[in-house]
């Protein structure tokens, strides 16, 4: 992956200190995020603060959070918090993301990184003379399975990655209908820019994060503006609106030659896939399998085709405190994460381009310039 410049170093904390942390966004995902930093003995949620603050005195009531903030300026004013939880609605990332830099605090920011490509740019130049983590919140990087896929990429066991194959179909499942979920100017997308960044952060880091190039794509809007496919997600505003996609497919071709289909639904008439996230790595040496919880290695053994079926560990104490405490470790090693910024930036750009080739018609070149 080109690079655009390096980080300025930042004093390493002591490691007898735990990380004080503050959350901005105590909502739905937020809340996710406060159970499994709980789990993380190195970190410590000692702030909080949301733009409805009934909620924010209610998750600090809940989880014993000592202070709570009117506003996130306020909360980044105070010195004593180490790092942030970015986890407020899509348009609110760049603005707080840029602000948590310049404060000096370290930031692990709630997909997708941007609701637009420009503002990510912006998150990118702040973050490189910053000197801090920032780290996307990538949890399907931490699953079990796709660790153990991984291992075995990085073995060389797959060979080269030529093609892949991946997306997360949904038959029913618009969220918070006419919410901020469906407007555009708010979430910058529906299921692309909302499932679709998983499945094709996920397909970027398997294959060994290529640059992609150029990309051809179209997003549909069928059961959206008709209040049909309606999801559980979310409390809908039926006086709201809807003028987002319910499906998108795309075609994206890297720069070492391979090449990614990306297929995402919030609503359609099919069980596709079993209605979930899949993923179906082809590469020269060998190829696996994600779909429905399950993984699976293709290979050729002796003439014949040989497969080979992972399994979670029956404790397993999941993704997102792996991924908790990844972001916890990067601080402390003052190391850039597995889910870096420059993969929120990359697949920001991606994300927009398919958008402009469904507007437009046609294949969109990736603009990489951060100037």
């Amino acid at each position: 992956m080109q690079q655009h410049g390096k980080r300025r170093k930042t004093q390493v904390m002591s490691t007898n200190d735990k990380i004080q942390i503050g959350i901005i966004g105590a909502g739905g995902i937020g809340n996710v995020h406060l159970q499994e930093f709980g789990k993380v003995s190195e970190a410590q949620i000692v702030a909080v603060t949301d733009a409805y603050q009934p909620m924010a005195v209610e998750r600090a009531k809940q989880y014993n959070i000592p202070k709570i903030y009117n506003t996130y300026q306020e909360l980044l004013q105070d010195s004593s918090i180490d790092a942030v939880i970015i986890a407020v609605p899509n348009e609110s990332h760049a603005p707080i993301a840029i602000d948590a830099l310049q404060a000096g605090k370290h930031v692990l920011l709630e997909k997708p990184m941007a609701i637009n490509a420009a503002s990510a740019k912006e998150i990118m130049k702040t973050y490189l003379k910053s000197g801090k983590v920032l780290m996307m919140s990538h949890q399907m990087r931490w699953d079990s399975l796709n660790m153990q896929v991984k291992e075995q990429i990085d073995k060389g066991a797959l060979g080269n990655i030529y093609n892949v194959k991946a997306g997360w179909m949904r038959r029913k499942g618009i969220p918070g209908w006419g919410t901020w979920f469906t407007r555009m100017h708010k979430a910058g997308g529906g299921p692309l820019i909302d499932l679709g960044v998983h499945m094709l952060d996920l397909s970027l880091h398997f294959m060994g994060s290529p640059k992609p190039v150029s990309v051809f794509g179209t997003t549909y809007a069928e059961f959206g503006p008709k209040k049909r496919g309606i999801g559980t997600w979310g409390k809908p505003d039926w006086d709201g609106f809807y003028d987002v996609e319910d499906l998108a497919t795309a075609l994206i071709k890297l720069d070492n030659g391979s090449t990614l289909t990306l297929d995402v639904s919030w609503a359609a008439h099919t069980t596709f896939q079993d209605n979930g996230p899949y993923i179906y790595l082809m590469g020269s040496e060998g190829g696996a399998s994600l779909r429905g919880g399950k993984g699976v290695l293709h290979s050729e053994l002796f003439d014949r085709t040989a497969d080979v079926e992972l399994t979670a560990p029956q404790d397993d104490e999941g993704p997102r405190v792996r991924m908790s405490r990844h972001f916890i470790e990067s601080i402390r090693n003052n190391r850039e994460p597995i889910a870096s910024a420059m993969s929120g930036l990359t697949n920001s750009l991606v994300l927009e381009a398919i958008y402009e080739s469904s507007r437009t018609g046609n294949v969109v070149t990736l603009d990489w310039n951060l100037d």
